[in-house]
């Protein structure tokens, strides 16, 4: 999984985890910040382009199963002697980590969850941000092809007023198999995760941007109320940014929030 441990040895272990189409290397602009104070792992799912760039995933071992993720998790965890981490996922990641920390709560002292989404389709009484037909259409538009959907959907979800996180983010989704983006984003899309928010006992706080381009506010506010740990509420920051990746386009405000978080445990 490419993992590499940074940093402050006698500080805080943080683990760092990306998203659908991302690297280890979508926390290149905040890391050094962080490590100055913290010891900071970063790896890659084995769906990620580097893992297959590197020959550890991302052909036919990927996982797409967020369950099968949430063991390489564990396994990772393990293997590194971690335990009692604070665990930052992004997107798709902090679901992950929720899963993981159900199954294994002497791993993760505190889940920081960036632009998570336990269901990303609308459903009466639910606002995901998608329709079905949304879903189905983007769906289709990977399977007929994956290069030329790419460019857009990284735009889309960075943000315009970004072109250079636009770029880095584009060409890590880029690297990524067709088959693996496919299959990851139809397991994304279309999961339905809610009924694990209330078995999560760690200490959970939520960061959200105010006009995320995936998951609107108010699926942060629907894990806010969902989420079982601090006594039956998580806490919530908003940053006054747009777009899906802030650690790309607010690096130095999402590195304030983050150490804010993690000094107060």
């Amino acid at each position: 999984m490419n993992a590499r441990v940074l940093g402050n040895d006698d500080g805080e272990t943080v683990v760092l985890a990306h998203g659908y189409g991302g690297t280890r290397f979508v926390w290149d602009d905040v890391v050094a910040a962080l490590a100055a104070r913290f010891r900071v792992v970063v790896f890659d799912w084995s769906f990620s382009g580097a893992a297959a760039a590197a020959g550890s995933g991302g052909g036919e071992r990927y996982c797409s199963s967020y369950y099968a993720l949430a063991d390489e998790l564990v396994t990772l965890m393990d293997e590194l002697g971690v335990r009692r981490a604070a665990f930052v996922g992004h997107s798709m990641a902090g679901m992950i980590g929720c899963i993981a920390s159900v199954a294994r709560r002497d791993l993760f002292s505190h889940l920081v969850l960036v632009g998570a989404s336990p269901r990303y389709i609308n459903e009466d009484g639910y606002e995901g941000g998608f329709e079905r037909g949304d879903v189905d259409a983007m769906l289709a538009a990977v399977d007929a092809d994956f290069a030329a959907w790419a460019p857009g959907f990284a735009e889309a979800v960075v943000g315009a007023d970004h072109p250079a996180a636009v770029a880095m983010f584009a060409k890590q989704l880029g690297a990524m198999r067709p088959d693996a983006a496919l299959r990851v984003l139809r397991a994304v899309l279309t999961s339905d995760f809610r009924g694990v928010l209330p078995d999560v006992a760690a200490r959970c706080t939520i960061v959200h941007c105010t006009h995320d381009a995936v998951a609107p506010l108010a699926v942060a506010r629907y894990m806010q109320r969902a989420l079982a740990g601090c006594g039956g509420e998580a806490d919530t920051v908003v940053i006054e940014s747009s777009g899906h990746f802030p650690q790309l386009t607010a690096p130095k405000e999402f590195v304030k929030v983050l150490e804010a978080i993690l000094l107060d445990n």
